[in-house]
């Protein structure tokens, strides 16, 4: 039954979308629970596709590159505040953009190099980029708005090179694909490979994309992959490897940097597109290439996602069909709730700051669960909880959560006992009060 929901909304897509070949997949924690394919990989050989058929993902390389930014920067070789001077002096025209910015494509910095590659199809190589960034425009203030830019992450992948001291593809190769077990994902494709289509829009027939020579491409695109790889690349990002990249850096990828649509339904992270779905949010990649298409899309919290890939590159919906996979997904692969167990006692100093406590008008529970100190407000207890951590004596740092970062601070009377919290500078008692309604001094 779950398969049969998984393959409904695929070959509804395949037959809608006129598409020669889809391959998709949906993958929970690590796990290829389903995968299908449907149609030609090389319609004039009559070439089926398979499950492990690879294709060009194009910008979901785009990925790749913003994690391996991350390792440079938990190995304190670079700062996303840094100007791209700092790493690349030769773009001193464009240097004052930060790799922050360039990472959210929140630059400003044109679309694509200068040059009319789209119609020559022939990729300027880093020399070239650089050699003509001058020509290059920055259309939009930095920071202001969104802009989708592949020549900022061709920039990007030339500071991966300039400070790992490696080639960038060698980079992706040795601290990303190896360490992962992605042997099919591949700079450039290798066989069985799909070809690439264009169907034509009065009649059903289809025509040969080029094949493009993809010399040129780096931190912007050039990556080919299969849907077992790009779903065990998808529960990468959801669950990290600290061993590869420490996983709160992972989770800053992940947290909305600008909006890219003005009804809150697409935003950006630090190289991850977001989409909310309801009271999700989603993330991943689109790709697109002549003659390709590709999406990988997922719930970090549920470790549930889709992946879907095609050798057509005209479909309208390749967005609409990867979020109905993934709610499908969600759906049919939503876990049994853990049965409740006990736990042991709350430490001695935690005991006493538990309960309800108000500030002002408004009442917080302090909990103790699954060895952490959280606080909720009691109005909406189904909201992500705040998450606590000691930073020495009566003094909490907020982990996660609401109110992220400001501290919580205990204080007591002459006889040791808590009088009063203050988190974020807000005074806590445990009866309602109004604010001013007797100071602390301590």
């Amino acid at each position: 039954m779950r398969d049969e929901a998984f393959s409904r909304v695929l070959r509804g897509a395949q037959r809608n979308g006129r598409l020669p070949a889809v391959v998709a997949g949906v993958f929970r924690a690590g796990e290829l629970l389903w995968s299908e394919a449907i149609g030609l990989a090389d319609v004039e050989e009559g070439v089926e596709a398979t499950v492990d058929t690879q294709f060009p993902v194009a910008s979901i390389t785009k990925t790749f590159t913003a994690v391996s930014v991350m390792q440079l920067r938990a190995e304190g070789k670079l700062d996303l505040a840094d100007p791209l001077k700092r790493h690349l002096p030769e773009a001193s025209q464009h240097g004052s953009l930060t790799l922050a910015e360039m990472l959210a494509h929140a630059s400003g910095l044109q679309r694509e190099p200068p040059g009319e590659i789209w119609e020559s199809l022939v990729f300027p190589d880093a020399a070239e980029v650089l050699a003509r960034l001058p020509e290059a425009e920055r259309v939009l203030p930095g920071g202001e708005a969104w802009h989708y830019s592949n020549l900022a992450y061709a920039l990007l992948g030339q500071v991966v090179e300039g400070v790992s001291g490696t080639p960038f593809r060698q980079h992706v190769e040795e601290r990303l694909l190896q360490p992962l077990g992605l042997t099919r994902t591949s700079w450039g494709p290798t066989p069985p490979a799909a070809k690439p289509y264009l169907v034509e829009p009065y009649s059903d027939a289809v025509r040969r994309e080029p094949e493009l020579e993809l010399g040129g491409k780096g931190g912007e695109s050039g990556l080919s992959s299969t849907v077992a790889d790009l779903a065990r690349w998808g529960s990468f990002l959801c669950d990290p490897d600290d061993a590869v990249v420490p996983a709160e850096l992972v989770e800053e990828m992940h947290v909305v940097r600008i909006m890219a649509r003005p009804d809150w339904t697409r935003g950006w992270g630090r190289g991850l597109e977001l989409w909310r779905l309801g009271e999700r949010i989603l993330a991943g990649h689109t790709g697109g290439f002549p003659g390709f298409l590709s999406m990988l899309v997922y719930s970090r919290p549920d470790r549930i996602g889709a992946v879907l890939l095609t050798n057509s590159g005209g479909w309208d919906d390749l967005g609409g069909t990867g979020l109905r996979l993934v709610e499908a997904a969600l759906d049919e692969l939503a876990p049994a709730a853990d049965p409740w167990t006990p736990e042991k006692p709350p430490p001695a100093e935690i005991e006493p700051l538990l309960g309800r406590w108000w500030s002002e008008g408004s009442e917080s529970v302090f909990s103790w669960r699954a060895g952490r100190l959280e606080g909720r407000l009691a109005a909406v207890p189904d909201r992500e909880p705040s998450v606590f951590e000691p930073e020495g004596t009566d003094r909490y740092r907020t982990r996660s959560g609401p109110e992220r970062g400001e501290v919580l601070r205990v204080v007591r009377g002459e006889s040791g006992e808590i009088e009063k919290l203050y988190w974020a500078t807000y005074p806590f008692t445990r009866e309602p009060k109004a604010f001013g309604a007797g100071g602390d001094t301590a």
